[in-house]
């Protein structure tokens, strides 16, 4: 891994569900990787069918970084089963359900691949502001734009005191926090891998800071970009 990409996608509101949820749906406060894998498949085109088979983690890494605070609203939507009749003027029944959403989410994605073709077509395409599938956050109700942030190389650092460090972090890996006053630390267990037949095979706890400022703490190792942000993948 020499090079990453990185770019922020946004959108007014997002829902990325949590699977323990039904009746109501809740969010998670920021992209599980599963969904990233969605976003980057529907960017470049791969069907619903093998967009996971690309982006699995031993071949794809990324990391999101918050660039809004975490803000979460709740308000009814009406849900009609298309499924039972052939055209929208005649559905008369819907169920009113109540959903969670980010509000003004936007987040800052870093992409790498070790498929050279994948890898260079996601930078072409992204920074030629162009997708093929329309990408969205998390659900099709709520779609994304994005903008291109650049190409940095990138340097693996080991350490063994506190850092700053601007992505979200696997808690797995962190040894200590500084804990700083003023700060709102939370953390989250998201899925973070998916097999082919859509089961989640892998969850992991991150950490992240609600308004968006680094954390600093210890950990074994990090990522250090070209434009010195400092970050550790999902």
């Amino acid at each position: 891994m020499e090079n990453v990409l990185v770019f922020e996608v946004w959108s007014e509101y997002a829902h990325f569900r949590k699977f323990f949820t039904t009746t109501s749906p809740l969010t998670f406060s920021l992209p599980p990787r599963t969904a990233l894998c969605g976003l980057m498949g529907a960017i470049l085109g791969f069907s619903k069918e093998s967009y996971l088979s690309k982006f699995q983690r031993k071949n794809a890494s990324f990391a999101v970084r918050l660039m809004n605070p975490v803000k979460k609203v709740r308000f009814s939507e009406n849900l009609i089963d298309t499924d039972s009749v052939k055209t929208m003027n005649v559905i008369k029944q819907h169920t009113r359900i109540k959903f969670e959403f980010l509000k003004d989410a936007k987040f800052r994605i870093y992409f790498s691949h070790s498929d050279p073709n994948i890898y260079s077509t996601a930078r072409e395409m992204i920074s030629a502001h162009k997708c093929v599938y329309t990408p969205c956050m998390g659900i099709s109700e709520h779609i994304a734009n994005f903008r291109y942030v650049g190409e940095y190389p990138l340097k693996k650092i080991e350490k063994t005191t506190d850092v700053s460090l601007d992505s979200i972090i696997p808690k797995d890996q962190i040894s200590q926090i500084q804990f700083e006053s003023g700060m709102e630390y939370m953390t989250e267990s998201l899925p973070n891998e998916m097999a082919e037949d859509r089961t989640v095979n892998d969850y992991q706890q991150f950490m992240f800071e609600r308004n968006c400022k680094p954390i600093s703490a210890r950990v074994n190792y990090f990522y250090e970009l070209g434009n010195n942000d400092k970050i550790l993948f999902m």
